[in-house]
Formats: C-alpha cells, structure tokens, sequence
C-alpha cells in the first residue's frame, strides 16, 4: 500500500485552488453575444423547449453526463461517523475517478442530516438536477432504507456504491474462482463475516448469483445471525441460520468460501486449514485484511485469495465498477440500475478476466506473465478495456430489462464514442509509475542540496518507485531533510568533494574516453568535482541506473556532462528532446524541444525516428505531423521546404509509419479540417498525436505556451537517444514533475537492462 504523509495530503488539497474540483464552461462566452446565448435572452429558448417536453433537458443541458455524489458522513471508509463537512474530501475525490475513468462530470452533495426521512426527501428533491446519484458512505441500515426508497421515487439511476460496488466485483471474482476449482456456486458453502451494507449486498448478489440461501452462515460484531437473536433489523435477519453452528471456527469447517468485510486480522490461519479443497477467502477490510495475505497463503496451497489491496493479486477494486456502470446507465438514459444491470457487470468482468492480456497492461504492472487463474481472477483497474466492456454491457441490459428511455443501435459506435469520452489512453502516467514500481531501480541525483529534490526523492522511495542515490554536501542535505520534517533514512548520501578515490578512479576514466578529444587529466579531475559529471559516472559505471539533473541548471550545462560521459545509443547520430502534453483526451508528444537548433532535413529524419520509438514506448501508435507555417506547399521557404523534405524521406526510411506534412498545427490537430481542405492527408481520418517541429524555437516556445496557459499537464523532458537513461528537467520542475520524470527513467532503465541482459 501507498505510504501518504500528512503533510503531503494536506498540502495536496489545499495548494493553489482548494479541493480537487472546478467547474469548466463548455461553450465560448468571451464576447456579449455569447453572453446573450448563455444567459438572458438567450436561455429562454431551452427553458421554453424543456418546458414544452421535460425530456428535452437532456438535449440542451449537462443533466445527462452529470450524477450527484450525495452523503451525510455516517459510514466514512476507515474513519466512521465524522459528519457531512469532514466528508467532503471523499465525495471530491469520488467525483475526480468519475472524471478520470468515465468522463462523468460530478457535483458533490453533502448533506447536514442523520435522519434517512429528511434525507430521502433532500435528495428526492434533486432529481431535476442530476442524470444520476451515487449515494456514499451512509451508515447501516439507514442506507438501506434511504436507497429503497428512493429507488421507488425516483425516475434515474442510483446506486449506494458501498454496497453494491463491492458486490458486484467480488461477485466477478467468486464465479471465476469457482469456475478454477471446478465447483458449482449452488453447491458451495458461504461464511460471510460481517453484516453492514456491503456485507448485506454482496450476499443479495450472490443469491441471485445461485447460492443457497441456506448455505450461508453471517456473523456481526455480536456473532452468528441466529433466528433467537431479538437484536436483528429486517436486512440481517433474511441470512438467519438454523444450522447447528455458534462459531466462526465452527462455521469454517468444510467451507468452501469465506468472505470477510468486517475487521482486520480476525481469522486465525488455523480456521483456513478447516475449510474444504480448494477454498475460496475474500478478506476485503481495509488497510488490514481479516487474515494478512502472506499468512493465509502459507496455510495451503490450493486456496485462491482476494483482498481490497493493491499490493496483492486479485484486488476487489470498487472503481472496475461504478464508473463504467453509470456510464452505461447514463448512456441509455435508465430509469434505475437494477439487479439485471448489476448481474450484466458482474459477468462481464469475469468475462474480460478470461481475455488475453494486451501488452498496455502488462507493461503497466511490469508483468508478463498476467493470465486467467488463481492470482489473476478480475481485471486490473488500468486495464484500458473496462469502458467498453463493462459500459455496454451495463446498457445492453438496461435496454433488455425496460429501462432505458435511449435506447442504442450502433454499438461500433458506441464503443468509439466511449474511447473518444474519456481518451483510452489518458491513464499514461498510472501505467508507466505502476510498471516502475514492479521493478524499482537506483536513481541518482545529482542535485540533491534542494528542497524539491529532496522531496520527491522521498516520494519515489516511500512509494518503491525508485531507489535514490543523493548526491551533494551531507550537511546541508540532512538539514533540508530535518527543517522539512522528510524521512530519508537509509538513503544514500554521496559528496562528490570529498569522494576522493572514487573521483581519481572516475577520472582516470573520463581521461581514457576523451584525451583525443582536447581533455587532459587535469581537466578530468576537476570535472569530478561537478556532480553531473560525476553522477554521469556513476551510471556509465553501472552504480546507478539513472540519473536525473537539470533543476537548477540551464539545459545546456546539464546535457553537456552526459554527452560526454555516457554517450549516445549505438546507431543514433542525434539525441533529441520530447515533451507530452497530457490532454483531456489522449496524449500528444512534442518533439524536439530542447535540444537541435536547426535540423537539417536529414536531422529531422533521425529525430522522426527518435521520438516515434519513444511514443511506441508509452504504449501509444504515433501518427506524426511535421509542422510548419505552410500546408503541403501552399507557402514556400527554408522552413517548409526543409519540413516537406524530411517527410519524403521520412516515409521511405520508416515505411510502416503514419506521417504526413509538412503543415500547420491547428491542420495537424483538427480532423474536421484535415478531412474537409485535405481529404488526401494521411492524417485526415484521426489527426495527429505526434508533432515535429521544425526548429527548437518553435518546439520550445509551443510546450512552454501550453504549460502556462493550455490548462495541461505537461511532462518532460524526455531526453531520447542517450546510450543509458539520462533525463534532464525543466528548470524550476515542480516535486510532481521531478516525479514524474523519475517513473519515465525507471522504465527506461527497466527496459535498458532487459535488451542488455
């Protein structure tokens, strides 16, 4: 699991704009024209057409992309009952993954009220807002009661996630288990320990599922739910046992599946030896399990585990579900989610476990070997195909059962439509930080005598991105580290000034490789004293397997050490720089911005190359437009002349990529305009995702525009074309970007050391 630092999560949400969420206008209003059409007069028109036909609210506002995340802070996960306004933080969040995994926009609604009457009607009485409500973190069994109800009273999907998200993947995870050990789900005998909401719903489920009610034996925090208990309110008391059985270690003799949604660490590993062949144990409280993984695992071999941890296989992961669930429902305009929709998700999660796994995903967790079995059980949450798996199933099942008011008659392009919503490449960065964290490598920085490094030094080892190597005075380091409250232990703190073997012996070197180049051994010695020639050492020398510099210094002094030291790749004549701009819907990549002048055509052509390998290795198809102030000839001059050049040549050196140019940018990125003024274009059908620039000035000046004022991310630079991964920051990177920076060189070691093994 993550490490956080207070610290870290409260800065988080309280830099620059608190909270994790704004509200972005879709249309233009910059002009009074614009104003009129979004306000007065202009807005009579909709109000009017919505008043004439209610449905119409759906055509000409957000309502149908919009669900409210509702809670009244009763039942917050780990933290209990800590009230609406403490509850916030959480709502926010759940809104940011609707954003991120659905591109469902959400407002969070936090409610001042304990009693499920006045609630049931404060949120009866939102319906013309939302398409669709996501109840959370209401206590048991008032959650029951408010979701019924307002199920029966209201005419748009809602689900109460902490029940129902959980159920629905841990019930994608029981069929596949049980399919692995061959036995029959109506067969099989249940413990579930607990009996909240998410206990309760997963039980429901998994009787509609086909197990006998009559083989399930529930236990709460005051033990077995027995029919004499006079404590019981209605939802407990339908999982009732007659069954001669007082306790769990009675209950766990010949089960076959245990699932836990109670507490940590309360099943003793001698209760796993007295289940059947072959048992099932979903421990799902979090942080702790009911019974720790590498305990349960030690019991027997044949047993199958789940958890609600990341860092074990088969993680029960709420957010493979709800997402793509409300995305289907939206979709469809659904009147409710109902059980067929929950069952269509369950199936088709199970159904996409069975899938071969696409290489996106196995780089992602650094893992070749993923498979369907018993520690691969339900899909993985970045596996980029849950949208339009799950989503399409969620509405077909709707249209089948009669509730969906939309129905739809183009699944090609549905799925399309799905992919464009959200960019099913957006998650780049998750992929490439989970791949490093399977393989951490030794990162050396060499400026390390600053706070932002220092930081996110911390960062990457408390999260196993990476192992830091801290080069600089040990002095002002550690005081940097206690003034700021970090926890480096154990890391490794080098000072190049006083390493006085280690620099002789690094110099000797740096004399061997250049003494024919004008560099005396004088020359070198005083070099070792710099900490980017010495750190380039360290990874020519194979004592690092990264390095990372640039914060402080300008580019160019930066680059010049790891040219010299470590060199460029075998076969490449020109190193270049690349940035990627993280849009709203799929990657771009930048290229060069920060290294060449002014290629020449043939420059351009090794840079082509370059950075259509390095977008392949972010698991994205590079479809390259070479930039330029004309398009395909309409100008003439140096520039587009040398531009449509590179091209050609380009298309007859890399005859299996998709280029075409030389034109302008806007034409590169509008498909709209690229299929109305150049239907011949090669890039007519999706535009471009990859940009070459022409000259550094122009590459430069683009990425910094965007950075300041495109409302992106921006990640880099990424240096490409180096013999070992040398990465080089922006100067004045934030802690985030040195982070980012850092999980791209990992990788890039990962995949250095696997072409030289």
């Amino acid at each position: 699991m993550i490490k956080v630092n207070k610290e870290d999560a409260l800065n988080y949400h309280m830099d620059g704009k608190p909270g994790k969420i704004e509200v972005v206008p879709t249309k233009m209003v910059s002009t009074q024209h614009d104003l009129a059409l979004a306000y007065s007069p202009g807005v009579a028109e909709p109000c009017k057409e919505i008043y004439a036909d209610k449905d119409n609210v759906y055509k000409y506002t957000a309502k149908g992309n919009l669900v409210g995340v509702i809670s009244n802070g009763t039942a917050v996960l780990g933290l209990g009952n800590i009230g609406p306004d403490a509850s916030k933080p959480v709502m926010e969040g759940k809104g940011v993954l609707f954003k991120k995994f659905a591109g469902i926009d959400v407002f969070d609604i936090e409610i001042d009220s304990t009693d499920p009457e006045e609630f049931i009607r404060i949120v009866k009485s939102l319906e013309p807002t939302f398409g669709g409500i996501n109840l959370e973190d209401i206590k048991a069994p008032e959650s029951f009661k408010i979701e019924n109800a307002l199920k029966t009273q209201m005419n748009i999907p809602l689900m109460h996630d902490d029940q129902h998200g959980t159920a629905i993947i841990s019930s994608a995870a029981l069929l596949n288990a049980l399919e692995l050990v061959a036995k029959k789900i109506d067969e099989i005998k249940m413990v579930i320990n607990g009996a909240g909401a998410a206990a309760i719903a997963c039980a429901k489920l998994y009787v509609s599922l086909g197990v006998q009610l009559d083989n399930i034996v529930m236990f709460d925090k005051d033990g077995i739910i027995r029919p004499e208990r006079n404590d019981l309110d209605i939802y407990r008391a339908q999982f009732v046992t007659t069954r001669k059985i007082n306790t769990l270690q009675e209950a766990m003799q010949d089960a076959d599946v245990f699932v836990g949604l109670s507490a940590g660490n309360v099943l003793p590993p001698q209760y796993v030896q007295l289940m059947a062949n072959d048992p099932i144990i979903f421990a799902l409280a979090n942080p702790d399990p009911e019974i720790p993984y590498e305990a349960a695992m030690a019991t027997r071999e044949d047993l199958i585990m789940a958890t609600g941890r990341s860092d074990h296989p088969n993680q029960v992961n709420n957010v493979l579900g709800f997402p793509y669930i409300f995305r289907g429902a939206l979709d469809v305009r659904a009147t409710e989610i109902n059980e067929e929709m929950k069952l269509a998700a369950v199936r088709a999660l199970a159904e996409l476990a069975k899938e071969p796994i696409p290489e996106i995903v196995n780089k992602a967790y650094g893992d070749n070997t993923i498979s369907f079995g018993r520690f691969y059980l339900i899909p993985k949450p970045l596996d980029p195909r849950l949208i339009t798996t799950v989503s399409p199933a969620v509405a077909k099942a709707a249209m089948e059962s009669g509730v969906a008011r939309k129905p739809i008659t183009d699944w090609e392009a549905y799925e399309q439509e799905l992919k464009e919503r959200i960019g099913i490449d957006q998650k780049l960065m998750s992929r490439i930080t989970t791949q490093a964290k399977k393989d951490p490598k030794t990162v050396v920085f060499a400026e390390a005598d600053h706070y932002k490094i220092l930081k996110a030094a911390q960062i990457v080892k408390e999260q196993r991105i990476a192992n830091p190597i801290l080069l600089g005075n040990p002095e002002r380091i550690q005081a940097i580290i206690a003034e700021n409250n970090m926890d480096l232990e154990g890391v490794q703190i080098i000072n190049p000034i006083t390493e006085e073997a280690k620099k002789e012996e690094y110099a000797q070197q740096l004399y061997q490789m250049r003494q024919r180049k004008g560099l005396t051994l004088f020359d070198a010695q005083r070099l070792m004293r710099d900490r980017n020639y010495f750190g380039s050492m360290m990874l020519n020398t194979g004592e690092a397997d990264a390095l990372i510099s640039g914060l402080t210094r300008d580019y160019s002094k930066t680059i010049t050490p790891a040219l010299q030291v470590v060199g460029v790749e075998e076969g490449i004549n020109k190193v270049a720089g690349m940035y990627i701009i993280l849009g709203p819907k799929e990657p771009y990549f930048f290229s060069d911005t920060t290294v060449n002048v002014n290629p020449t055509a043939d420059e351009l052509v090794d840079i082509i190359g370059l950075t259509a390998r390095t977008v392949r290795f972010f698991d994205t198809e590079p479809r390259v437009a070479m930039l330029s102030y004309s398009n395909f000839g309409s100008v003439r001059g140096d520039i587009p002349n040398k531009a449509a050049e590179a091209v050609q040549k380009a298309k007859k050196r890399y005859p299996e990529l998709l280029i075409d140019g030389e034109m302008q940018a806007n034409t590169a990125l509008n498909k709209s305009l690229l299929r109305e003024h150049y239907p011949f274009s090669e890039l007519a059908e999706k535009g471009a995702n990859t940009l070459i620039f022409p000259t550094l000035t122009s590459g430069n000046i683009a990425y910094k525009v965007l950075q300041e004022i495109g409302g992106v991310e921006v990640i880099g630079p990424v240096l490409m074309g180096m013999r070992k991964p040398v990465h080089i920051l922006q100067l004045g990177s934030s802690i985030r970007d040195i982070v980012n920076m850092v999980a791209i060189a990992v990788v890039d070691a990962q995949n250095y050391n696997n072409q030289h093994i």
